[in-house]
């Protein structure tokens, strides 16, 4: 792969290591080569990477693939899934799940990054449903501000939602922040 191709996303391997792309810049100066500026994320530890490439390096493409697998059970350190395709378990240790944790919900299917065959990460949808099972009751008074409260879901994750959200309602949190994003429709 060609540095003028790293875009946003793109998984590229170094030092045996897969990162993926989080932000990109070509800089081009008057009297240098160009160059793409890079930061970079480590796929199996999270860490977080600038690198600066010159014109005319080649980086190696990861061999990372995704595949579906239906999230099972946590049983101690372990969380259990069911590959889509094969319908073999599988488990994968609490510190690849990470922060993942907090968003997965048996039954529901997921994407797993493999790099060579191993799990290293599970990629969650922007926004997950959750019913709320705890939620103080709205106080009423000065809401010009928008007031917010902190409300408890089914999985155990605290949230700051609304003041009209109750009890048995729906609500989505987004999974990159963490925080509420909206009331999901009532079935």
């Amino acid at each position: 792969m060609r540095v003028d191709e790293l875009r946003v996303g793109a998984v590229l391997e170094l030092n045996e290591q897969p990162y993926i792309v989080l932000k990109s810049d070509f800089m081009k100066t008057a009297q240098r080569r160009p160059v793409m500026r890079t930061k970079l994320r480590n796929l199996k530890d999270g860490s977080v990477l600038e690198k600066t490439f010159k014109q005319g390096d080649k980086v190696d493409a990861a061999d990372v693939n995704r595949s579906q697998a239906q999230y099972l059970y946590k049983d101690g350190e372990q969380f259990y899934f069911m590959d889509q395709s094969t319908f073999e378990q599988f488990s994968i240790p609490s510190d690849v799940v990470a922060e993942a944790e907090n968003y997965l919900k048996e039954s529901e299917i997921n994407t797993i990054l493999n790099f060579s065959g191993t799990p290293i990460a599970i990629e969650l949808p922007i926004k997950v449903d959750f019913k709320v099972v705890e939620a103080p009751p709205g106080i009423k008074g000065d809401t010009a501000q928008g007031g917010v409260k902190e409300v408890t879901l089914e999985n155990g994750l605290k949230v700051n939602a609304p003041l009209f959200i109750k009890v048995g309602d729906t609500i989505r949190v987004n999974t990159g922040t963490g925080k509420y994003s909206e009331r999901a429709e009532q079935a």
